[in-house]
């Protein structure tokens, strides 16, 4: 607990910045491209600015400064996220309050493709940040977990899907990405393995954090999808009932938690009107789609299951990503070894519950009683 500090207007003593500790190290992936697929033009989803990503990443790393992080390494691009965080280094003075060092890490040749996120956190998990926070959506999510091992993400929303990705105030996420790296939370205590799904087609092998929908469309082209009455197998690793995207079906219909050990799988019809059940689900930004159910089925982690579709596309978290034929079945696996998350409220109630952001023991909490 703190025991020093400057005073407030009412006296009372107000907590200085934490104290540095060395070798402490966060990472900020930032994707330029994230929120601007094909269903900001048919869904009216939202496009999320580069400039509001840049001030995310700027009060992130205030909040890091704040609570004793070391250093904070950046990801660059040539949309200018990382540019806008360099223009304000520049400008900063002395009564700004500490930032922590600040590294951009570049690419050597940028491809403009999900590969530029993994390489991005190869790098950083080689200069030993102690979590990694992006800013995206669930495909750069998906990208980054292919490559994060057991390094901690914090990912927060700026994408056009969302399902995975939580939506926090940048500073609130970077003082629990703070109090990880620093060590003043227990990682055990305030982290959790998310689930996925490992998708399988001949050779092919593809990762999903929230879902895997098998579609008739016979070839990929747009990514997205939106089409409902070609959809036909939905498998979710969780399914919450606030969702946005494909996984508010079945989140709408079974209800599974991040946590919960096990999945849902959803069957669909393809004409509405002869299906026993319909359920009205928020697909898409802007769009609440009524959907033909078939049938609905726990998934159990371990226990590969094989599409009854003979041919189209495998949709992973929204994108269309394979195309199969009768020679090429697709196989979906729920497994429990997705990436590891950290739980901003989990850090926060720890934060409070040890007083670790409180300056004076004598500080009383008032009550409306009291007033």
């Amino acid at each position: 607990m703190l025991d020093h500090g400057s005073r407030n207007g009412d006296g009372r003593t107000a907590p200085p910045p934490l104290p540095v500790v060395p070798g402490s190290a966060i990472g900020i992936i930032a994707n330029p491209m994230s929120g601007r697929d094909i269903r900001r033009l048919v869904a009216r989803a939202s496009v999320f600015p580069n400039a509001e990503k840049t001030n995310m990443a700027l009060r992130l790393i205030a909040a890091a400064g704040a609570l004793g992080v070391q250093r904070v390494f950046m990801s660059t691009d040539a949309m200018g996220v990382a540019a806008g965080v360099l223009r304000a280094q520049a400008k900063r003075r002395a009564r700004d309050g500490r930032w922590p060092e600040l590294e951009f890490c570049e690419l050597g040749e940028a491809s403009g493709t999900a590969e530029d996120t993994r390489a991005l956190v190869r790098a950083m998990r080689e200069r030993g940040v102690a979590v990694l926070v992006l800013l995206g959506g669930d495909g750069t999510v998906r990208a980054a977990a292919a490559e994060c091992g057991d390094l901690p993400v914090l990912p927060l929303s700026t994408g056009t899907n969302n399902a995975f990705p939580e939506m926090w105030e940048a500073t609130v996420a970077g003082a629990a990405a703070a109090l990880l790296a620093t060590g003043r939370v227990p990682r055990e205590e305030v982290t959790y393995r998310a689930k996925a799904l490992k998708v399988r087609r001949g050779q092919a092998e593809e990762l999903a954090l929230v879902d895997v929908c098998v579609s008739t469309v016979a070839h990929v082209g747009a990514r997205a999808l939106w089409e409902v009455g070609t959809l036909r197998e939905l498998y979710c690793a969780f399914a919450e009932p606030h969702a946005i995207g494909l996984s508010s079906i079945a989140g709408l219909l079974a209800p599974v938690a991040r946590t919960d050990a096990g999945g849902v799988l959803v069957r669909l019809a393809g004409d509405i009107a002869t299906a026993p059940r319909r359920v009205l689900a928020p697909i898409a930004p802007g769009v609440l789609a009524p959907v033909g159910v078939l049938d609905v089925a726990a998934m159990t982690a371990g226990r590969p299951l094989t599409s009854a579709v003979s041919r189209g596309t495998v949709a992973v978290d929204g994108e269309r990503e394979l195309e199969f034929g009768p020679a090429t079945p697709v196989t979906v696996t729920l497994t429990p070894d997705g990436p590891t998350v950290l739980d901003v409220r989990a850090v926060l109630a720890a934060a409070a519950e040890r007083g670790l952001l409180v300056a004076s023991e004598s500080l009383a909490v008032s009550t409306l009683e009291g007033r």
